[in-house]
Order: C-alpha cells, then structure tokens, then sequence
C-alpha cells in the first residue's frame, strides 16, 4: 500500500527568505517573469500552484537543487497589479507537499506528492506539549515588541484543537528566521515539531527576560543620572540663597577634575568619588565637612602611583660615599652588594632584607641614608621613631578622632612626592610601648616585603603600597629592638671612629666645611698634633659630632678675631693654642701606668664612645672571706669576679697562695671611675691576674693589657670589640696585649699602625695569662711572707 499518493503538476512559485505555513494566508510580491506565468496559469486553471522556498535568495532562475524539497499546496485568493508591473498575491496554503521533480522553460511546472498529517503515537506527551506551547507562545506575544496580535487572535491560535494546526499557526506568527522556520515545515512527526516549536519559545523568552533586565538597569542609571542632576540643580538653588554655596560648589568641581586627572588604583579612586559625593552634600561650614576636605586632599596629595626613575651606578654610587664618609668600608660594600641586587633582580629584588644600621652617635648613619638616595637620584625622606609610644603615630588615627592625621610613615611618603623614595626610619631602638599601642608591632607591616604592598593606615582606610620603598633603619644598639621586628632586618655594625680616623676626618671633612660656614676658609689651619689633642682631651664619644661643634667653635673665634685684627696667609693652630679657644681639656687621656704593681691589673674595655684601658685594683685585708666588689659594676662583672675567685681556690698550690684567704683574708675589688657603668664578661681574666697578685703578693707588669672571659675551668673564651680595644691599648702606651685564642681572626680589621705597635699574644688558658703577667717576688718580700701567710 502506497503512503503518498501522486498528484497532477502545478505551477511553481519559487519564494525568495519566505515560509508560508500550512492552513496560513500569506501576501507574497511577484515580480520575476516565470512567477508571473506561474500566477496566471493558476488563475486560468483551478486556481491552484506549488510554493517552494529558495535555498539561496540570490538566484533569479532555479532549478531543483535550488530549492527546499518542503513546501506547500497553495491556492491564490487575490491578485493586485501594481503600476510597476509587481503583483501582490494573496495565497492560502493547504497542506504539506514534496517537491518531486521540475518541467518547463519559462513557466516552471512542479511535480509533487501530498505529505498528510501523521498518527499521534503518543497522545500524553502531545497534550502536556500543547498546554506548554500555548503557555509559552501567550508569553512570547506579551513580551514581543513587534509583533501584534490582538486578543482575539491570540484567543483564537491557543484555541486550536489540531496539535499540528497550532505548531504550524505558531510558526507562521513568529519572528523566526527562514532556516528555523523551514525546519519545523520539514519535520512531519507531530512531536517532535512540537517540541522543536517550544524549544525556539522558550529560547526568545530567555532572551526578552535578559533584554528586559539590561532595558531595566540602562533605565534605572538614566533615572539616577537625571535624579542626581535634578537634586544637585536644587541643592545649587538652595545653597545659593543661604550664601556660600557657589564657592562651594566652585570647590567641589575643582576636586572633581583633580580625582579625574590623578592616577588613582580604582578602589581608591572609588573611594575618592564617594567621600567626594559626601562632601557636595555638606554644608561647607560644617565640621564633618571640614574632615571630608581634609581627607580628599590627602588621597590627592599622596603619591600612589607617581614614582621617580632608579639610577644605580656602583661606581658612581661609590664615588658619592667616599666623598660624604671617610671610612666605613665594610658599610659601603654591604650597600653596594645590596644595589648591584636591585638592579640585576628588579622588582624580585627590592624584596630583600630592610636594611639596619646599628652604630654609636655621630657616625654617619644618617648620612649615608641621604649619600644612598642620591647616588640613586631617589627623594630622601626621614622620620624619628625617638620616644614614639603611641600605634597610632605609625598606623594614624581612625577619621571619627577630632584632629585625626595619617600615620608617620604615610606623612613621610607625602613629603616624599614619590612612591619610592628612601626612607629612614631613625632610632628605631627607642621606640617604646604603653596602654596606648606598641607601635614597634605596628612597624612589622611596614618593613616586612610580603605585607607593605598593602599597608593599611587607619586614616586613609584604603590599602596603600610601600613595596617599591627603600627603607633604611637606623639604631645605636639592638639589645632594645623587639625581636619579631629584628629579624625582618638585615644589620650592618657600624664601629665607632678610632682617633687616628676622628684626626683624618676632622681634617678632610670636618674643618672645611664649619671654616666655610664661619668664614675663614683658606685663612686657618690646624695642625695635625692640635686635632690629636682636640680629639683625645676635648672630646670623648665614638662618633665625630662633638668633634665638629669643637671645631666650630674654633672657627668661631678665628672668625671674630680675624674681624677685629685681620693676618695675612693662613694661620696655624697648635696644640699650645687650644686651651684659650677651647678652655681646660676636659678629658684625660687613658695612660698605661709604669712599674709593676701589686693587686693591679690593666683590661681593656668597648664602651659606646670606643675603647678604653681599665685598672682593676684589688687588696688583701685580713678577714672572714668576704669578697666585695665597688666601681658601678654590672650583675655579669661581678660574676666574672667570683668565678675567677673560685679558679684561684682550686688552684692556690699552684700560685703559692694561702690555702685558707678564703677564711681568713676579705677581698675588695674596685674599679676607678664608679660614675661609669661598668658590665660584661671581657674583664674575667683582668680579675683573675689582679686578685692572684693581691692573695701572692707578685707583682704585675704594667706594660702589659689583657681581655678574655673566664670559666670554672680556666678556659679563655672570646669577646668583642677586639679592634676598638687594641686601639686604645695602642694609644695608651702599652706595648704588649693579651687576647683569647678564638679573637685571631679579628685583628684583621686592625689598622697597619696599631698592628705593628703592638705585641699580640693569643692564649687559651688562664694559666698562660697569669705565667705572662705575674712577675716573680722580690727576695725581700719572699723572706717575710710566712709571718703574711699566718695572718700576722
């Protein structure tokens, strides 16, 4: 049994970018010639023809691979002819219809088959499909723009019995494009074109509801837009008549322009529009407004993305060092280091160790702050962190504070002009903490590389980034330095300036530039032996800043005298001239005593002002054992003091000494100078040489220093300042000194004067530093030592 059914040939109209339906009227424009014929032979006949669409619109003339082998029986219901020769045809379409094959020349016959409406197969799924179908397509005509049906019509579709009149009728209304439109014509299973309809409903609904959203939020932002300017005309209105409003208003555009022009991160930028908006809304003799203005002109005045570009030149950058500092070498190379890392790593590099200067005052660690920035043509910025308690001076203070400020670090980086300067944080050992903060916790941000990218300073509430930052750290000792802050630090030691150095730089540095600034520059001179005594009986520190306000104030005086009687040349200070400029020394050089004494013993000591000779004196009185220590002496000293006490009690046979003193003989040990603290363990071995001549009676040679720390065991263990030490040994008259063993390798930093002056001899155990300094006893003092010895 056939399914198709074939039927006679009808003219073809070949239909350019149009799906007629089935069961739809259509109006379609015929203007080709064959359409014409096509048009006119169906009226003649049974008023019948063939409606095919194109696959290509293009083509004037088709043939049958030309066209969608899918279309519809149609009969023509109207024709109008148009001056233009175009006809307008009506058409009607009956059912579906497969195009066969193709005949004729300029009248296209077409031979085709009827395709009839399948069987439902299943009735459930086709229901549910029609109710969503009709659902959707009432959805699809309210939200469709263009597309107008009137209540009835659309009545008059969701009303339809037949499935597939209603998919079809659906079809025919939509706004779908030729393809989509041809697929459901193709698709004969009444399901599936169902399904394929209600899925392109669905697909337009999605896409109504997004234009309708996006239709919405333009809506809403023009609203806002309209409505701001609308209020901010009234508030120009108003503020206008309560005075004071058109400068105000003056103002706020001034600020606008500005955020608009700076280079703002966006959240700051956001940040800046709010406050900005905030602010417009005020009355401008408001407090709160005040406090907005403030805060508006700090985000423009900080520099958050301005930055001035790095020169690093090793050579150069050593040039400038030498010609600010004299000395130093070791500083100078470790800076050196850490700029060659800055250049060759770049930004990798700039996350490396803080820098930390640790030295006495007045040795140039500022200076070499302000020599780095230079040589790297980046600003210079310095803050004191001397006496700061408070978090807040770091971190700045919450804006509900009146008088509230940025922190000290985003002050500095404002004074900066750029994000990144160097920036030297001065004394950062005498921070201090109380109830209010510790602010040394606060600078943990600041100076640690993975955390001051976004530093948060309480008044500016937006992150600010501190990465790009060269800081510098400054401090005279890292005993007071908290630990967690410590290790985020690289330190560099600074010594302090030995005299031969003060003597160099007072020469080089210091005299021309105060002889400069007072005026007679060129017309006096020092003599190298007056700047000798200048440094040794005037001045008493380890740096070179009580050296310089000395020599100023002998500039000083030249100047005046050179006003009231003025020489010819250049005048020459000698050492005999000092004390009527600068008045009596008021120090005494240390000076190594001559004989041999018993119970006295030369240590050498590191202070903060450098090196030092120390007498200790020690006496033997009969007693009960007491031993007692006087001289300002630290908890360590005197610790040292009685550990060399019971050495020499072990070992009494050894050095002839009474095997009871520890019942019978008190000890007092003294220290001259008791205004001095005094502290450490470097003087063990000092003690141990002092009381041992004290209890033997042997005298000990005074050409002679020693340093070391003493054990139970009577090793001689290594201590610091070996350098600083040995000068001051040098420089008190004492030709031979006694180190500890592990000191070796530290007399390399040792100038070649002080090395050659001075007899160094290394040793490791206490018995060596007593057969060295103890000399033997005098006939007449052996002969009555048994009646001492009794305690007579």
């Amino acid at each position: 049994m056939r399914l198709f059914q074939r039927k006679p040939k009808r003219p073809l109209l070949p239909l350019r970018s149009l799906v007629v339906m089935p069961h739809t009227q259509a109006e379609v424009d015929v203007g080709r010639a064959g359409s014409k014929l096509a048009i006119e032979r169906a009226l003649s006949a049974e008023g019948q023809i063939f409606l095919a669409t194109q696959k290509r619109p293009e083509v004037d003339f088709p043939g049958l691979d030309d066209l969608h082998p899918m279309g519809v029986l149609a009969e023509v219901r109207r024709v109008n002819r148009l001056p233009d020769g175009t006809f307008q045809v009506v058409v009607e379409a009956m059912g579906r219809a497969r195009l066969l094959g193709l005949s004729g020349q300029d009248l296209l016959w077409a031979e085709y088959e009827d395709v009839p409406e399948p069987e439902i197969k299943d009735p459930e799924l086709v229901r549910a499909l029609v109710e969503k179908v009709r659902r959707a397509f009432g959805q699809y005509v309210a939200s469709h723009k263009s597309l107008r049906l009137d209540r009835y019509q659309l009545e008059a579709i969701q009303g339809l019995a037949d499935p597939a009149r209603l998919a079809d009728m659906v079809t025919h209304h939509a706004t779908w494009t030729t393809e989509e439109k041809l697929a459901i014509l193709s698709e004969v299973a009444i399901e599936a074109r169902l399904e394929r309809v209600l899925t392109l409903l669905a697909r337009d609904l999605d896409r109504f509801d997004l234009d309708r959203k996006i239709a919405a939020r333009v809506k809403e932002q023009m609203d806002k837009n309209q409505r701001e300017y609308y209020l901010r005309e009234q508030m120009k209105a108003i503020q206008k008549e309560l005075g004071g409003g058109e400068d105000h208003l003056a103002e706020v555009e001034v600020l606008r322009e500005r955020i608009q022009k700076k280079d703002f991160p966006d959240e700051v930028r956001e940040k800046a529009e709010r406050e900005l908006d905030r602010y417009q809304r005020m009355q401008p003799g408001s407090p709160e407004a005040s406090v907005v203005r403030t805060y508006l002109e700090w985000l423009l005045d900080l520099p958050w993305r301005e930055a001035t570009e790095d020169v690093i030149d090793l050579p150069r950058t050593r040039e400038i060092l030498d010609e600010d500092h004299y000395g130093l070498d070791e500083v100078k190379e470790r800076i050196l280091e850490f700029l060659a890392v800055r250049k060759l790593a770049g930004d990798e590099g700039a996350k490396g160790p803080i820098l930390c200067l640790v030295g006495p005052p007045g040795v140039g660690k500022t200076s070499l702050g302000r020599s780095v920035a230079r040589s790297m043509q980046r600003n210079f910025v310095r803050i004191s962190l001397g006496g700061v308690r408070d978090e807040a001076e770091i971190r700045g203070h919450r804006r509900t504070y009146v008088g509230a400020l940025p922190g000290k670090i985003i002050q500095g980086m404002k004074r900066a002009g750029s994000n990144n300067p160097v920036f030297l944080l001065d004394e950062v050992d005498k921070l201090a903490s109380d109830w209010r903060g510790d602010p040394a916790s606060a600078l943990l941000e600041v100076l640690d590389p993975e955390q001051n990218k976004a530093f948060q300073d309480h008044y500016l509430e937006v992150p600010y980034d501190l990465s790009r930052v060269f800081f510098i750290v400054t401090a005279n000792t890292l005993s007071t330095i908290p630990r967690p802050l410590l290790d985020r630090m690289e330190v560099i030691e600074i010594p302090g300036y030995t005299p031969l150095e003060k003597v160099k730089i007072a020469r080089h540095f210091l005299w021309p530039k105060v002889s400069r600034r007072a005026g007679v520059e060129g017309k006096v001179q020092l003599e190298e032996t007056a700047l000798r005594r200048m440094v040794d009986e005037y001045t008493r520190e380890a740096g070179v800043r009580g050296l310089e306000r000395q020599l100023a104030k002998v500039a000083r005086k030249f100047a005046r005298r050179y006003l009231e009687a003025p020489w010819e040349g250049v005048y020459d200070v000698k050492p005999g001239d000092l004390e009527s400029l600068l008045g009596a020394p008021k120090y005494r050089p240390d000076r190594a005593e001559k004989d041999p004494q018993v119970g006295v013993a030369q240590g050498l000591a590191w202070t903060g002002d450098g090196g030092a000779l120390l007498t200790i004196e020690v006496l033997a009185v009969p007693g009960k054992g007491r031993l007692k220590l006087t001289g300002n002496l630290g908890s360590v000293m005197k610790e040292s003091a009685e550990a060399a006490l019971t050495y020499l009690r072990a070992r009494a046979d050894r050095y002839d000494l009474p095997p009871d003193f520890h019942e019978k003989w008190d000890l007092h040990v003294h220290i001259p100078e008791g205004a001095v603290p005094k502290d450490g363990p470097s003087a063990g071995v000092t003690l141990a040489v002092a009381i041992a001549s004290a209890l033997s009676g042997r005298p000990v040679r005074m050409d002679l220093a020693m340093s070391g720390e003493i054990t139970l065991r009577g090793k001689v263990l290594p201590v610091g300042g070996i350098k600083e030490k040995l000068l001051a040994a040098f420089l008190s008259g004492v030709s031979r000194v006694l180190l500890p063993k592990e000191n070796g390798p530290d007399l390399a930093e040792l100038p070649p004067e002080v090395r050659e002056g001075l007899e160094i001899v290394l040793v490791e155990d206490v018995i060596e530093v007593l057969d060295a300094a103890l000399l033997p006893l005098a006939p007449e003092v052996r002969d009555a030592r048994p009646a001492w010895r009794a305690g007579a």
